[in-house]
């Protein structure tokens, strides 16, 4: 049985990854955590969230390290804002928990600390900016792509709710690193992040990001490769949440073959 620790419990994400833990047969909810100012502590989150009592109550953030310790978990699922991903991380792996972690804005001083806690510690992590299943093959495809493509104008357009707080997305900064990675440039040399006023003509080489945010869009990402005469769009669509929850369960399960002290991602889950 894996037992597993939620943050953000009673938040959009949380919700639903509780609700499917409930619905594994070797998966136990153990400590669901909340906001650090939670007016819900102490209540069971199970009530919180709508499936009846289960025995667990929502304890305040500020006592990740004294829940962990004393329920200790096989396991932290964390989806929420980078800072505080990062702290939980932190927290998680000096207490030998292992993590899988799928909130995005993480900036690269904040995924250099997650690294060293998890190499010093010698946990097992999953990081991943999107856990959904269909969007790591969008990752797959787009390098393949690009490599084949490589003198086509490259563009990436993502869309999310209008209660999202980082932009771009961690997807489309991953969709930009891939496309960089696979036509063998450095990392940022030809990011431009959206177009205003008078740009002149567009640079060969540049990759543009653009971000929309409205309404209650999951996600989409886009990646359009513009040729003469012609365009290929290759288009990831998140119709819900769940396919971010049903690829976290996958990488829930993967840890227990995952190697100790390194930083896994949904590519390493699906053995792509």
């Amino acid at each position: 049985m894996i037992k597993i620790a939620v943050t953000g419990a009673n938040g959009r994400m949380g919700t639903k990854i509780i609700k499917n833990i409930l619905k594994q047969d070797d998966m136990e909810l153990v400590a669901a955590l909340g906001s650090p100012d939670t007016p819900l502590e102490g209540k069971d989150v199970g009530e919180v969230i709508g499936v009846g009592n289960i025995g667990v109550p929502i304890n305040s953030a500020q006592k990740l390290a004294e829940v962990l310790k004393e329920k200790r978990p096989d396991v932290l699922v964390d989806f929420t804002r980078g800072h505080i991903a990062t702290h939980n991380i932190k927290v998680s792996a000096e207490c030998g928990v292992n993590v899988v972690i799928g909130t995005t804005g993480l900036s690269d001083e904040q995924l250099y600390k997650i690294r060293k806690a998890v190499e010093k510690n010698r946990i097992k992590a999953v990081i991943s900016p999107n856990m959904a299943i269909g969007a790591n093959v969008f990752f797959k495809v787009i390098g393949g792509v690009a490599k084949i493509l490589n003198d086509y104008d490259m563009e990436i357009i993502e869309a999310h709710h209008k209660h999202k707080a980082d932009a771009p997305s961690g997807t489309a900064l991953k969709a930009y690193e891939i496309i960089a990675q696979a036509l063998g440039r450095d990392k940022d040399d030809t990011f431009v992040p959206g177009r205003q006023g008078m740009v002149g003509e567009r640079t060969p080489g540049e990759i543009g990001i653009h971000a929309v945010r409205g309404g209650d869009i999951i996600g989409d990402h886009t990646v359009l490769f513009a040729g003469d005469g012609e365009r290929i769009e290759i288009i990831h669509r998140a119709h819900s949440r769940q396919s971010f929850v049903t690829g976290a369960m996958k990488a829930v399960k993967y840890l227990s073959r995952a190697p100790a002290g390194v930083v896994c991602d949904m590519g390493d889950v699906l053995g792509i």
